[in-house]
């Protein structure tokens, strides 16, 4: 091969060359920016559930003026309770997914070693969709003296606290103010599933006034 040949092969080889090494480039860039696409993607969805399990953990609370729908359950120690019952003083009914939900019970556990409540003249009636023996076992592990209200859903319903929560066919972690006169003053629906009990004393007394 004469020399002006090999420059010519080499010439030919070095184009190739230079070509596949421009293709790498472009290639090496596509990749980095769909790395970098892929990566914004992730933190654009990332956001989107932070978002929205922030805003679906914010309590909803509604003050009002209503009667408030009557009622008569079963207590879970054999006894019931009636709306009638409470005429005359302040009842803070709170509604909760029960048995099973550690949570619930330890918010009632936290009511219960607040003296605030019983100072104020406030009484608390825990209610629940779950049966006597499954509320008195869940009752006991975390030491709650309360007997809690057996509901069949009827209750949880009349009062807008049914399905609100995690789970449809159970109230949510819920709570509604009923005066002395029998009034619905104030309702609040927490899906944390916990409001520190002062914080919880001080909304009250702050709707009584």
């Amino acid at each position: 091969m004469t020399s002006g040949s090999a420059t010519r092969v080499k010439k030919e080889q070095q184009k190739i060359l230079d070509a596949a090494r421009a293709e790498q480039r472009r290639t090496d860039r596509r990749r980095i920016y769909l790395r970098r696409g892929a990566w914004i993607v992730s933190l654009l969805v990332l956001a989107g559930l932070v978002s929205a399990a922030l805003l679906s953990s914010r309590p909803e609370t509604v003050a009002e003026s209503k009667t408030a729908a009557p009622f008569t359950m079963p207590l879970s120690n054999g006894e019931s309770a009636s709306l009638a019952d409470y005429a005359g003083e302040p009842v803070l009914l709170y509604f909760s997914s029960g048995a099973g939900c550690d949570s619930c019970i330890t918010q009632m556990a936290g009511i219960e070693a607040d003296p605030g409540f019983a100072e104020a003249g406030i009484a608390v009636l825990p209610i629940v969709m779950n049966t006597a023996d499954e509320i008195n076992a869940a009752r006991a592990r975390f030491g709650v003296q309360a007997p809690f209200a057996l509901d069949d859903g009827t209750v949880s319903e009349a009062y807008g606290l049914l399905g609100v929560g995690m789970h449809p066919g159970l109230p949510g972690h819920g709570f509604v103010l009923v005066d002395a006169e029998g009034i619905q003053r104030w309702y609040g629906v927490y899906p944390s599933m916990w409001l520190d009990p002062e914080e919880l004393l001080g909304i009250v007394e702050s709707e009584l006034t």
